[in-house]
């Protein structure tokens, strides 16, 4: 880091005459559209396969913002100074939850029978797991987890908001003392709840299959896909004339290597598990895999680790792709692509299993699969357009804004 003191950027509040000034519109026009003609179907002869759609959107929604709020609360803990820059993005992807804990309404009630075979189905191995598959404790787990996402995003982004118009020193870093604290406990809350709703809203999609990494594999793709928002909100705004001195080459580089690094852990992950099942042989877990090396699945499941791993891997190893904004931004959006190809690979082949192993084999889009990602990525876009332009984009008076303003990387 440089010694050098700098000024405080000016260029930190949306310009009324932007796009990004009326990205609340666009996406709510997008969300009535889009969650119209979904939720139609899904009140209609298709309601199964729209509540499959809905799922997969949801949930690659659900990534973006749980990714967020987890880092910021790491970003607290390890005391990072580079990054506050680009926190205050963070805090208002994060702060969309509370929208998505409403969202999740449709899939608690129009879905549930639809996506969730143990809820109607019954058979030994079922039996066994009933204690944790019933209905009241599904949704008892599931308030948990929206209440806890809702709270935590509302935390952060209330104190740091608040923190702006603070003029006293001691009174800024006692905000930023509070937020250190709650960051410890609220990143065990986060890495729960984060998990188990994994095994509950996707793993126990196929009930009979189990992992003991599932979570963690859910974790990577969700920070993985946060930083890959991060790098094209950060783009954007600086092409709106937004934060074009405050982030800089050295704070994209880093961003591009968490994307590099996280593109690594999700392939350590995802290999980890296969290898493991693969190895045991044990029919309950293997399922998983049958599944998915059906019919059309096969060639998604051939051609996953060489797109989502190989290939952003081999692009993004050269240290001059991460410092090249054009570059970069292509890395990003092939990422969050590749991210819902997986999301979709781990849940539409589940969509017409009944009983022990039987499953729709076959690839099949389906007009709600557009639907469902146009109307639920609006609404989400809606909320974090409605709250960046509501605040200033920049937290100006962290106590670390300085050092992130003059960070260099060597």
């Amino acid at each position: 880091m440089s010694d050098h003191r700098v000024s405080k950027p000016t260029d930190i509040s949306i310009p009324s005459t932007s796009l990004w000034a009326k990205l609340p519109m666009i996406g709510g026009v997008m969300a009535a559209v889009g969650l119209g003609a979904t939720l139609a179907g899904a009140l209609g002869a298709s309601r199964d396969r729209a509540m499959f759609s809905y799922l997969w959107a949801f949930e690659f929604a659900l990534s973006i913002a749980l990714g967020a709020l987890g880092w910021i609360m790491i970003d607290h803990v390890a005391r990072t100074g580079w990054s506050t820059v680009i926190r205050r993005i963070a805090e208002t992807i994060a702060v969309t939850l509370p929208l998505l804990a409403l969202l999740w309404i449709p899939i608690a009630t129009l879905g549930f029978h639809s996506l969730y075979p143990w809820s109607h189905e019954t058979d030994e191995i079922l039996a066994r797991k009933r204690w944790f598959l019933n209905d009241g404790f599904f949704y008892g787990r599931a308030i948990a987890y929206l209440i806890i996402w809702s709270g935590l995003s509302w935390f952060f982004y209330k104190n740091s908001t608040r923190q702006d118009s603070i003029t006293d020193p001691s009174a800024r870093d006692a905000i930023t003392r509070k937020m250190w604290k709650m960051s410890g406990p609220g990143l065990i809350l986060w890495a729960l709840s984060l998990s188990f709703q994994a095994i509950d809203w996707m793993m126990s999609l196929q009930p009979h299959w189990y992992s003991t990494i599932f979570g963690v594999y859910y974790f990577a793709g969700a920070i993985l896909s946060f930083f890959a928002f991060t790098v094209l909100v950060s783009l954007g705004l600086q092409k709106a004339g937004v934060l074009k001195e405050a982030i800089t080459t050295e704070h994209f580089h880093d961003m591009g290597k968490l994307v590099f690094g996280y593109t690594i852990f999700w392939a350590y992950i995802a290999f980890s598990q296969f290898m493991l099942i693969w190895y045991a042989n044990i029919p309950e877990e293997t399922i998983f895999y049958l599944v998915r090396l059906d019919g059309g699945w096969k060639w998604v499941s051939y051609l996953l680790p060489l797109l989502h791993f190989a290939v952003p891997f081999l692009f993004m190893l050269s240290r001059s792709i991460k410092r090249s904004r054009k570059l970069l931004a292509a890395a990003a959006v092939w990422v969050l692509v590749m991210h819902l190809v997986d999301l979709y690979w781990l849940i539409l082949p589940n969509f017409g299993a009944h009983g022990e192993g039987s499953h729709q084999a076959h690839f099949a889009p389906n007009w709600s699969d557009a639907t469902a990602l146009i109307g639920i990525m609006g609404a989400f876009l809606a909320v974090f357009g409605y709250f960046l332009k509501r605040n200033k984009v920049i937290a100006i008076n962290d106590p670390r804004l300085e050092e992130s303003l003059v960070h260099e990387n060597y």
